[in-house]
């Protein structure tokens, strides 16, 4: 991409496209396209036509997206279909109808069956069932995937798929029923211990496994495969590392520094039970995560502290 191309970011606000945001600001791009949601409503066909046509974006990364937890997933079905699909449908389809040179869209690991191997690898994609609880939204975020391949197929389109798996980092969402594990955890280790609280209760077995990248990471991640990737098929970025839930609790009430008890509502969903991506086919092109789980919550646990808190 050239220092003075017109970038337009989808979704620049948000945990991932702020991070893509700084990342493009300090390799030296000046002529990025912005737009709020109040701005710009990527769900509204004509809005996002008119948009298109005047603006002409020459790249596009696609980071705009309906997301939450497993509560959300949960209770918002029919939005978070609709919604991702809506704004997907329209981006991609007016980045070939305007020219757009190269778009990148995130995906998400929900997208992997639920019994899947582990580690995930890319080919695994539709070989089985989803996990129910974010099936809707997995649904969206494959359909955005074929979608680009499909574009590719036919029209010649330079646009890639990227699947990250979990993520934090700073803007993140703290919400106590809509946020995802790790920042809903800073958060209620965070409250537990303004409130002398004698526990915190955890949702599920804590069993699970998970990997977490940093959003930075994710950004970084994303420049590279804008320069550098240029095939048809979908690629994962994560770390290659993964941790139980309970474990990961007990690593944020160390940092937080909680000293009261850990408890687990077994009435909840555990969800799936191992989620790690095989990211060979990324590190064998040279790219690899810089921030490890501790150091990464430390930052982000900072960042709540004076914006959130």
């Amino acid at each position: 991409m050239e220092k003075a191309a017109k970038i337009y970011i989808a979704g620049h606000r948000g945990m991932v496209g702020s991070a893509i945001y700084r990342k493009l600001e300090n390799e030296g791009y000046t002529n990025l396209l912005l737009r709020t949601s109040s701005e710009l409503d990527l769900r509204d066909q004509l809005a996002v036509t008119d948009f298109f046509v005047q603006e002409k974006p020459e790249y596009v990364f696609l980071a705009a997206a309906k997301v939450g937890g497993i509560i959300a997933n949960s209770k918002f079905r029919a939005d978070f279909l609709f919604e991702n699909l809506s704004i997907q449908n329209n981006v991609i389809h007016h980045s070939y109808l305007n020219g757009v040179k190269k778009l990148l869209f995130l995906g998400s690991s929900c997208i992997y069956p639920k019994h899947a191997p582990q580690p995930l690898r890319e080919e695994y994609l539709l070989t089985g069932l989803l996990e129910t609880t974010n099936e809707p939204y997995a649904i969206a975020k494959i359909a955005g995937i074929k979608m680009c391949e499909a574009y590719r197929s036919q029209y010649g389109c330079n646009f890639i798929s990227v699947m990250p798996t979990n993520l934090y980092g700073l803007n993140d969402n703290y919400h106590p029923q809509h946020s995802h594990v790790l920042p809903a955890l800073i958060r209620k280790f965070h409250e537990a211990k303004l409130n002398s609280a004698a526990q915190v209760t955890i949702l599920g077995t804590g069993c699970p496994r998970r990997e977490f990248l940093f959003s930075d990471d994710l950004a970084n991640a994303c420049y590279y495969l804008m320069q550098n990737y240029e095939k048809p098929e979908m690629i994962n970025v994560g770390t290659g590392e993964d941790i139980t839930i309970k474990d990961l609790a007990l690593m944020i009430q160390k940092i937080i520094g909680f000293e009261g008890d850990l408890a687990f509502d077994l009435s909840q969903p555990d969800g799936t039970p191992r989620k790690l991506l095989d990211v060979s086919k990324l590190q064998s092109m040279g790219w690899k995560h810089q921030v490890d789980l501790k150091q990464g919550i430390r930052i982000v646990y900072n960042d709540f502290l004076k914006n959130y808190a």
